[in-house]
């Protein structure tokens, strides 16, 4: 069976057993409160960002400033989510390149750091701040709890989700993600 990185985001457990700050490649999807279009909107296939939508993109690229093990690979802000493929690095080796997936044990207790769910944690709440500030609406919610992600364990995945990625606001009136498809 072959990934759809469409029909994904529907799953937001995370996968028992596994170590979520081994190196690898990670596809997530973040949506927003209850999908509202906080980040602009797509106009003839293009994602156009409002002031919103900037300041998700601006955290987002500045992930990479914040951890040194992370590195970013293809990503969209869309009108109410985000999609985005982040890659842990493997530091033992004192690399920065992506090494092939693989199941370790999971590591109970604190999160790390560098791990996904803190490293997602950390950008939400980045932009929940800006987004609040451009507002005035301190403490207002701008995302949904969680977030939905996969990892990536195969090359032909990681292949058709960064074709999905770009491809995403073309795709948008057919989105299940988009309001006027309720």
């Amino acid at each position: 069976m072959s990934f759809n990185p469409d029909i994904h985001h529907r799953r937001s457990v995370r996968l028992r057993g596994w170590d979520y700050s081994s190196p690898g490649v990670y596809y997530i999807t973040i949506c927003t409160h209850r999908r509202e279009c906080f980040f602009g909107g797509v106009i003839t296939g293009e994602m156009r960002l409002n002031q919103f939508g900037d300041a998700a993109d601006a955290c987002w690229r500045a992930i990479t400033d914040h951890t040194q093990c992370i590195e970013l690979d293809e990503w969209v802000v869309m009108p109410n989510h985000i999609h985005g493929l982040i890659v842990i690095l493997d530091t033992s080796v004192g690399a920065r390149h992506a090494v092939p997936l693989h199941q370790s044990q999971e590591v109970f207790g604190k999160p790390k750091p560098d791990s996904l769910s803190p490293v997602v944690r950390s950008f939400k709440s980045a932009v929940t701040r800006q987004i609040n500030t451009l507002r005035n609406t301190s403490g207002a919610p701008v995302w949904q709890r969680s977030f939905y992600d996969h990892i990536v364990r195969k090359q032909s995945d990681l292949d058709q989700i960064r074709l999905y990625i770009p491809e995403n606001p073309m795709q948008w009136h057919m989105d299940s993600e988009n309001p006027d498809n309720w």
